[in-house]
């Protein structure tokens, strides 16, 4: 397995415990549901998306038959949605004290995240039209239709 992919796997199970943990926070000391938004983007951005890029990283050269277009971009998403997500969520939880540093954390976090996304987006398309046989131009085989049994008919009317 490529080293990018493992490290999408791990980051998503490192984002899932790190969303856990702070739902368990949340639940132990009912203030802190403030921190809800930064607790749903560690899990959604975090453990799924993190685990769909790593999964999709793995197959999709393996359906389209040939390597993935670029593993640098592979390597450069994997940095930019892990520093985007970690950015991302300290700013959903710095705005509550202060509200400027919050700002400026979501945005730089959040162009990250993009950025990333965008990339996994890119680096697959480009996968996909290199296809060994491209998906357009796969036929179906056609199957002979046979006529009913004479038992066959009587029992579908």
């Amino acid at each position: 397995m490529e080293r990018y992919v493992l490290r999408f796997l791990r980051a998503s199970l490192a984002w899932l415990v790190a969303g856990v943990t702070l739902g368990v926070a949340m639940a132990v000391h009912p203030a802190w549901a403030i921190y809800r938004t930064a607790h749903l983007h560690m899990l959604l951005l975090g453990f799924v998306v993190m685990m769909i890029a790593g999964v999709a990283y793995h197959v999709m050269p393996r359906f389209a038959a040939t390597p993935l277009h670029s593993p640098r971009v592979a390597s450069w998403h994997f940095v930019a949605a892990n520093v985007g997500l970690a950015l991302l969520a300290s700013g959903f939880i710095v705005r509550f004290h202060a509200a400027t540093a919050g700002a400026w954390l979501l945005g730089i976090g959040g162009t990250l995240s993009a950025a990333g996304a965008y990339a996994l987006v890119w680096n697959l398309w480009r996968t996909l039209d290199h296809a060994a046989v491209p998906p357009t131009q796969l036929v179906r085989p056609v199957r002979p239709v046979r006529p009913l049994r004479v038992a066959d008919q009587a029992a579908a009317r």
